[in-house]
C-alpha cells in the first residue's frame, strides 16, 4: 500500500481500516485490569448497577485498538502516524463484549508549517464504529505529515 505525504491528502478524503477487531470480555478485562481498573470494566456483575448497566471496554481501551485499526488502515502516512494532539476526544457509546470495530479517518484541514518547511499540518478526525455502523470514539488529531517536495507549495 503507498504511503501518502502532505501533497497526497486533500481536504474530504476517508480512510478506512482494512480490518476489524472483536472486543472481547478476556482481552476488556485485562486491559481494565492493568489500565482502568474499575468495576464496570471488570466485572459484569458489578457492571449491572453502573451507569454503564453492563460490562463495557474502557474508552482507552477504545482508543488503543483505534490506533491499531488506524495504523494498519489505508491512511499510510510516510514515517508514521505522528501526532501534534488532540482537539477532541468523544466515547458517544459504550463499547460491549463482542462489539466489532472498525475506524475511518476523514481529512479535516491541512495547511503548510511556517517552522518546519520539510512538513505539513493534518487535521484528521477518526471515527471508530461499532457492527451497527453507530459511533462507539470520535477523536480530532493533529499529524506532521512529511512533505514530498518541500519547497513547493500545496
Amino acid at each position: 500500500m503507498p504511503q501518502h505525504y502532505f501533497e497526497d491528502l486533500a481536504v474530504g478524503q476517508v480512510f478506512r481500516s482494512d480490518q476489524r477487531i472483536v472486543m472481547d470480555v478476556q482481552s476488556i478485562k485485562e486491559f481494565a485490569s492493568r489500565y482502568d481498573p474499575q468495576p464496570f470494566h471488570l466485572d459484569e456483575e458489578a457492571a449491572a448497577d453502573t451507569f454503564f448497566r453492563g460490562l463495557a471496554a474502557s474508552g482507552w481501551h477504545t482508543a488503543a485498538v483505534t490506533m491499531r485499526l488506524l495504523v494498519d488502515g489505508s491512511l499510510r502516512i510516510a514515517g508514521g502516524l505522528v501526532g501534534a494532539g488532540m482537539e477532541e476526544l468523544r466515547w458517544p457509546r459504550p463499547v460491549r463484549p463482542g462489539d466489532e470495530l472498525r475506524a475511518e479517518a476523514e481529512v479535516l484541514s491541512k495547511r503548510e508549517s511556517k517552522s518546519r518547511p520539510h512538513q505539513g499540518i493534518v487535521r484528521v478526525r477518526n471515527t471508530t464504529f461499532n457492527q451497527a455502523d453507530e459511533a462507539v470514539q470520535v477523536s480530532v488529531s493533529v499529524l506532521f505529515v512529511p512533505r514530498r517536495n518541500p519547497g513547493a507549495t500545496g
